[in-house]
């Protein structure tokens, strides 16, 4: 699909898959039409693709940021789709400033169906030497910006008995393990699963459903340089995955568009991984697969049994 990203001081090529994604044709042209789907920080990486694959399926698209050029040059690739597209200026981290911007999509769309909270920040850190700012910021973008949103929205769809979709995209770390070096993402993110799960139930009364995706290792120009800085540590990840690559940004935009789609409406509350495995790595002997060689083991494991 997409070129090798370039990054670093490394480049990587995921390997090929078993079937290209252009043979997979689950969708019609037409499965988002007659939506409005806001993706916040959908000014790149995973936001943009998914931006993408809702406007090809009929959707009307905003996207928000904190990046006008970044915004404005995401519009301009997604006219391409021929649906209606329009960008905002937003730090979600402002409740107000949030109101607003969903006051100017009703002025603008006249509705507002979907909403993806997508934006996000992280960085490597030691937890000992983090400072309460370095914690509080990521956790203000990730948690109380999902918030903001979702406490908007889902308002303005109780209020006008309106029907609606609300997706939220976490982690593979936030439900179970948590993650070294990277403390406020796991809390934020594991604060936003809660988030799914709570509103998911309070909310199926007024036929609002609320699910998330956990993606795995999906390479994007920004994050991908502050978490893998190198090719060993890019090496050492992959070794992770049993699928033996990265995921494709189109293979999440699949995933995506289902769950806000009609192709779904009995799943809520649900959070999908999506991470070619890597979530199984934590098994007790697993980490035998990387002594060595899948031939070599069997020689081994035929040894102990004689």
């Amino acid at each position: 699909m997409s070129p090798p990203w370039e990054g670093g001081d490394y480049k990587f090529s995921p390997k090929v898959h078993f079937k290209t994604l252009n043979s997979i044709d689950m969708f019609k042209e037409d499965t988002l039409k007659d939506d409005t789907i806001l993706i916040t920080g959908g000014g790149s990486g995973l936001g943009l693709s998914m931006a993408h694959k809702f406007a090809e399926l009929g959707s009307d698209i905003a996207i928000c940021g904190r990046t006008e050029e970044k915004l404005q040059n995401a519009v301009e690739e997604l006219k391409e789709h021929g649906t209606k597209v329009k960008y905002y200026v937003t730090d979600v981290r402002d409740y107000e400033a949030v109101g607003e911007m969903f006051d100017g999509i009703r002025d603008d769309f006249d509705q507002i169906t979907g909403l993806v909270n997508n934006a996000a920040g992280n960085f490597l850190s030691a937890s000992e030497d983090l400072s309460p700012g370095g914690f509080k910021a990521v956790v203000d973008i990730v948690l109380h910006g999902s918030f903001n949103c979702t406490h908007h929205f889902g308002n303005h769809l109780i209020k006008q008995k309106q029907e609606g979709n609300i997706l939220n995209i976490t982690t593979t770390y936030a439900e179970d393990a948590g993650s070294a070096f990277v403390l406020p993402s796991a809390c934020g993110k594991a604060g936003v699963l809660a988030m799914t799960r709570s509103l998911a139930y309070e909310w199926a009364e007024y036929n609002i459903r609320v699910n998330a995706i956990a993606p795995g290792p999906f390479p994007t120009e920004g994050a991908w340089t502050r978490l893998f800085p190198t090719k060993k540590f890019e090496k050492k990840y992959i070794d992770r995955i049993p699928a033996g690559r990265y995921g494709d940004h189109e293979e999440l935009a699949n995933l995506a568009a289902f769950l806000m789609s009609d192709l779904a409406p009995y799943i809520t509350g649900e959070c999908v991984t999506i991470d070619g495995g890597e979530k199984l790595s934590g098994g007790q002997f697993n980490f035998i697969d990387g002594l060595m060689s899948r031939s070599k083991l069997k020689k081994f494991f035929k040894m102990m049994k004689g």
